[in-house]
């Protein structure tokens, strides 16, 4: 089994939301088997901004769903959805 390098798009609830706070958050929420690789910034319209968050985990059953479940737990987060998953090789 190899691993897997999701990226995970956080939208907030509101344009107001503090950034910053989140992405500490989303260091503190990755489960024991996800890496935090990067959290990219995405401007999305009015002043909303996403946040792409890209996790490397094991390639076994769940994948993702932990981190998905932790992440959609932070405070101020509106959305969570996988919008591309690969295999490292």
């Amino acid at each position: 089994m190899g691993d897997v390098v999701a990226t995970i798009k956080l939208m907030p609830e509101s344009p107001e939301v503090d950034l910053e706070n989140i992405k500490k958050n989303i260091e503190d929420s990755m489960p024991e088997k996800a890496e935090l690789h990067k959290i990219e910034e995405e401007p999305i319209a009015f002043g909303l901004v996403a946040l792409n968050v890209i996790v490397v985990v094991g390639d076994a059953e769940g994948g993702t769903e932990a981190v998905e479940e932790n992440l959609s737990k932070i405070n101020d987060v509106g959305n969570v959805e996988v919008t591309d998953i690969r295999r490292l090789m």
